[in-house]
């Protein structure tokens, strides 16, 4: 059995996929913004092992959450689920002075990406959004461009695809990969989405616990547990590298090679 840790599962996806791995006898562990979050993760999926607190919109805190995975010891998957939607009319702005959207979908898996000891597995939870991202990488922080929720997001998913083909190319010790849950009706989703809430946690279900040859690679991006392809720059080494590099400015934290 596989110990497990992933992000944003108080609610959502997080929550559904702690569940299913928690019936699989896997070992997982939790995450919440806040102690009243935390409070519903503890009774929604009881067995877990624990809940560990962080705010991802701090910089400070998200570093702090590394360490307080680092002091449990080693994981064999981590899964990359926390993340915002897109609904805001205005930039929010993080006590860093960061967009909120690339503070918490996108640095913040960064940094726990570069913080915590390598698990066997990362599991990136991205979007078919990303193919709408824009790659030139301009302006992440939102600090020139007029504010768009929905770019925000779509390129924030991007991102999250970048980051994980860069960490498979990287770390060849570390099976890294992508997905997207769907379009489903989640709170963020909202009531009408139109694809299925049952299937949306499997595949990363799958991709953090099964031995199947086809999960125990690197470098995949899937959709119900089948491969997709990505928005082709998302592969562009050089758009991999320039992405690393502003993520290292923006959080003072190199990924280790």
């Amino acid at each position: 059995m596989a110990r497990i840790f992933i992000t944003g599962s108080s609610d959502g996806l997080g929550k559904m996929a702690a569940a299913l791995l928690l019936g699989e006898g896997h070992q997982v562990v939790l995450h919440a913004r806040n102690e009243q979050r935390a409070e519903i993760a503890r009774k929604a999926n009881p067995s877990a092992e624990t809940v560990l607190i962080a705010d991802l919109s701090s910089l400070t805190q998200t570093v702090g959450l590394a360490e307080q995975v680092n002091r449990l010891g080693q994981f064999d998957a981590i899964i990359h689920n926390a993340a915002v939607g897109y609904r805001e009319p205005n930039r929010i702005t993080t006590v860093d002075g960061l967009s909120h959207v690339l503070a918490i979908n996108s640095l913040a898996p960064y940094l726990l990406t570069a913080l915590i000891h390598k698990p066997s597995r990362l599991i990136y939870v991205s979007s078919g959004l990303h193919r709408d991202g824009d790659s030139s990488l301009r302006d992440l922080n939102w600090e020139k461009r007029p504010w768009n929720g929905f770019q925000a997001y779509a390129d924030s998913k991007l991102q999250n695809v970048l980051l994980a083909l860069a960490v498979a190319r990287l770390w060849p010790d570390v099976f890294s990969n992508a997905l997207e849950p769907g379009w489903v009706a989640t709170k963020m989703g909202g009531a009408y989405a139109p694809d299925s809430l049952q299937q949306a946690p499997l595949t990363q279900v799958w991709l953090a616990s099964a031995t199947d040859p086809q999960v125990l690679t690197s470098g995949g991006y899937y959709y119900h547990q089948k491969p997709q392809a990505v928005y082709p720059d998302a592969r562009n080494v050089t758009i991999q590298q320039r992405y690393l590099t502003q993520c290292k400015e923006f959080t003072g934290v190199e990924l280790p090679a």
